[in-house]
């Protein structure tokens, strides 16, 4: 019989106590406030879905990260959300009459099957925008500008933007020639950094010597926006395609933008590859002093719509509330508490109850009443009892 505790709860998995919970509800309702004056329009996406539907077009990272279970009605594979991108993308394409462009919002607790590994939680409160229609550098911006006025209001000011293209990597890829599995296998050392590996793997495939030098020097461009991207042409000249170059120039073109707007540093690192397949153009992460990894993270992921049957430009962005409780020391003022009697069928003392709460108080009946508390006290006896607030009021 194990000696475990029965009370203890999953990894990655933990509960919201009152102070916390509060917490989380004043920075929803203010998050929430900023995406309907930009114009998001809030969906609630289920909580669950079958499997083959949930994870249609989102590839095998999110597969990995989703809970599965049988569901006892149909028999069939139901899948618990690990990421409501996919899920608002459907609604765009399934559950929404078509118009030109449209932007949406959600907030709910997502579940994921294993932990990252960095101290984040298995059951975040993905928060998060998508806008579906538009392809220009102009939604980039909005998108991004928008993530760092979510991140305000909940409490993060101080942050670092840090922006990337896979069509950099992706047009490296062509030119080179590699299949699927190679290019994942190349992504994933990207992704860590990992250059001595890099340097071998593209040694054991043979490449050309040139574009091996281009895609190692990948892990070497990041740094402040213009000089990384100055330095990208010339260490990457002759290697792009067309596609490429053009990634190249949206990247410089929205980080000017963004400088321009928001108070962090912006920062390009042309070897961020973080996330899952579907992201297509540019990706960007918000990073805060307080915490050891991005706090927010979205990107293009205009293809994702396709299998869905109507395939149009989308991009979004999304981040876990509870993350935020940590880089504000900003706290809701306190109500007054008062107490009054527990009493049954005692209509005075009700409407006394009733009208100080309608005052902002907040009050609680009980037959406990600390010694000393703010009270209702009850003045009089018979036909002319009334019920008066007595003790000493804190209205600091």
């Amino acid at each position: 019989m194990s000696n475990q505790s029965p009370w203890i709860l999953p990894a990655g998995i933990d509960e919201v106590l009152p102070l916390q919970a509060c917490r989380i509800e004043r920075v929803r309702t203010r998050m929430l406030e900023t995406f309907d004056r930009w114009g998001y329009e809030l969906v609630v996406p289920p909580m669950v879905e079958f499997i083959d539907t949930l994870l249609v077009g989102t590839g095998e990272d999110l597969d990995l990260e989703t809970l599965k279970v049988t569901d006892g009605l149909s028999g069939r594979q139901l899948g618990v959300r690990a990421d409501m991108t996919p899920q608002v993308a459907r609604m765009d394409a399934h559950s929404l009459p078509s118009v030109d462009e449209r932007r949406l919002c959600y907030i709910g607790t997502v579940i994921r099957a294993k932990t990252d590994g960095l101290g984040g939680s298995r059951a975040p409160m993905q928060v998060g925008a998508e806008l579906f229609g538009s392809d220009g550098p102009e939604a980039d911006v909005e998108v991004i500008s928008l993530m760092t006025e979510a991140l305000a209001v909940g409490g993060c000011e101080a942050i670092t933007l840090d922006l990337g293209h896979v069509g950099v990597f992706r047009a490296l890829v062509r030119a080179a020639g590699l299949d699927g599995g190679r290019e994942d296998q190349l992504r994933d050392a990207l992704t860590r950094k990992a250059i001595p590996e890099i340097r071998q793997t593209l040694v054991d495939w043979s490449l050309d010597a040139a574009l091996a030098e281009a895609i190692e020097a990948l892990c070497d461009l990041h740094g402040p926006w213009q000089a990384t991207i100055d330095q990208a042409k010339q260490r990457l000249n002759g290697l792009l395609d067309a596609e490429g170059q053009a990634a190249l120039e949206r990247l410089a073109t929205v980080a000017e933008a963004i400088e321009a707007r928001v108070a962090g540093e912006v920062l390009v690192d042309l070897s961020e590859l973080h996330g899952y397949h579907y992201q297509t153009g540019l990706v960007y992460a918000a990073y805060s002093p307080r915490m050891g990894r991005e706090i927010a993270r979205g990107g293009r992921y205009d293809d994702i719509g396709r299998v869905f049957g109507r395939s149009r430009p989308a991009l979004g962005f999304s981040l876990d509330l509870r993350d935020l409780l940590g880089q504000s020391d900003d706290e809701a003022p306190a109500r007054q508490v008062v107490y009054a009697p527990a009493r049954l069928n005692d209509m005075a003392l009700d409407r006394a109850v009733g009208e100080l709460r309608e005052q902002g108080y907040r009050v609680i009946t009980t037959k406990s009443i600390p010694e000393g508390a703010p009270r209702l006290a009850a003045v009089g006896d018979g036909q002319t009892q009334t019920w008066q607030l007595t003790g000493e009021l804190d209205h600091g």
